[in-house]
């Protein structure tokens, strides 16, 4: 897309002035996080790549900029009966810091499946201010029941994202990356929920430095600004995959959608398996702890590792709100996504030495049985077993496959087959 904007796109933006005023806002309130050059990533990429650090802002997300910038434009009668939004996590701690600042009553209503870590950290930053409602399996039905609750109550309803002062108050966070970065920047990286980053960012960016190249990241099981961009118009998603929770939502918003088409320059989609290892490999490698939402734009740059070769990229981390509970279905995604562990229902000969033999003859000398469940059955002939294998190279699937064929053994390999996959995994 063409960086070069016409006056009637500009008007669609958030002006580069009213970025300005929420940095006043926040003085004191958010962190004017580091700017970091990373010279792992950069040797991998053979570029110049810096990490923007919102993981370390104080509720380890971007989003107390624009929930603090809204707040903070509010009359005391919209302020009066408190205030009510609805957030996958990280937006509900924005708020939940700011109710507690301005000392205002909020209700924040949270997906039933939130992970536990982010609720008690809303809890936490609002302290008696602030009531959590859990209710729904994903953002848009918890949105759906604050809408309801606020208008009931005649409360005042903070958007996480389709809200002018709230994208205003993200955009601090390109303001803060310009003033920084001591280099011409050629890319910068962004993760898309709702797009309220995205479009408070790339509105700063196109107005103060055009030639820089705005590049959006969204999850793979939920590309509602990818698919809406194709449209041209919003489109409302039937299905999402609710693992990058802090960027998995159904409808992304009339007014992000609207300025994210003037700034953007390239819409990619990340496999969350994809994310998963990169998540992990952000903590073995740089010691950073990354949300899924947050490790999205790392997860991006090999869909464009040839574009930025020799080249200036920020990436942003936009968060580090992850519960550790989660630690093992990380790995196991990553492994999955990276061929390496594979799942089989095999029917085994109800015989002594049916499974010695397998395991002699079948396996290989690096392959590892990860899962095995098996009981006999009386009176059967042949017993199924779920069978889980482990194998050091992606390449040594097909040598396993093939062994398998060749002593004739009776399988099915059901990690593609979504569902039985999830019932028996």
């Amino acid at each position: 897309m063409d960086s070069q904007l016409s006056e009637t796109q500009l008007g669609k933006l958030v002006s580069v002035e009213n970025i300005y005023k929420a940095k006043v806002r926040l003085r004191k309130i958010a962190e004017h996080t580091p700017l970091m050059f990373n010279h792992n990533l950069s040797n991998e990429y053979d570029c110049q790549i810096r990490l923007k650090r919102e993981d370390l802002q104080v509720v380890r997300s971007y989003k107390i900029r624009g929930a603090y910038n809204k707040m903070s434009t509010l009359s005391k009668d919209e302020l009066a009966n408190g205030v009510v939004c609805a957030s996958a996590g990280n937006h509900a701690q924005g708020l939940a810091l700011a109710c507690e600042k301005k000392q205002v009553k909020g209700k924040i209503f949270m997906p039933a499946a939130t992970p536990k870590q982010k609720i008690n950290k809303v809890k936490l930053f609002g302290k008696e201010y602030v009531e959590v409602i859990l209710v729904g399996d994903t953002f848009d039905e918890a949105y759906q029941e604050a809408l309801k609750v606020a208008e009931e109550g005649n409360m005042t309803f903070v958007h996480p994202f389709n809200d002018r002062r709230v994208i205003e108050g993200q955009g601090t966070v390109g303001l803060e990356i310009e003033e920084d970065c001591p280099v011409p920047i050629d890319y910068i990286f962004v993760a898309i929920g709702g797009g309220g980053l995205i479009s408070g960012l790339g509105s700063y960016f196109k107005q103060i430095s055009p030639d820089t190249k705005i590049i959006g990241v969204e999850p793979a099981g939920a590309p509602g600004m990818a698919e809406s961009l194709k449209a041209g118009k919003v489109i409302k998603l039937e299905k999402i995959d609710n693992f990058v929770d802090g960027a998995a939502v159904q409808e992304v918003g009339k007014i992000t959608f609207q300025i994210t088409q003037q700034v953007i320059d390239d819409m990619l989609l990340v496999h969350e398996g994809k994310v998963c290892t990169t998540i992990l490999q952000l903590y073995n490698d740089e010691g950073i702890v990354s949300e899924p939402a947050g490790a999205l734009t790392i997860a991006a740059l090999d869909q464009y590792r040839q574009e930025i070769k020799g080249k200036n990229v920020v990436c942003v981390i936009s968060g580090s709100n992850n519960d550790i509970i989660r630690t093992e279905e990380i790995k196991e995604r990553s492994l999955l996504y990276e061929g390496l562990k594979h799942y089989f229902i095999i029917q085994f000969p109800q015989r002594a030495g049916a499974l010695r033999d397998f395991l002699n003859n079948v396996l290989g000398p690096t392959d590892d049985i990860t899962q095995f469940e098996y009981t006999k059955k009386r009176n059967k002939e042949f017993g199924p077993a779920l069978v889980g294998i482990q194998v050091k190279n992606k390449e040594d699937y097909q040598s396993l496959i093939d062994r398998m064929e060749e002593h004739k053994i009776n399988f099915q390999h059901i990690n593609e087959q979504k569902m039985l996959f999830e019932l028996l995994v």
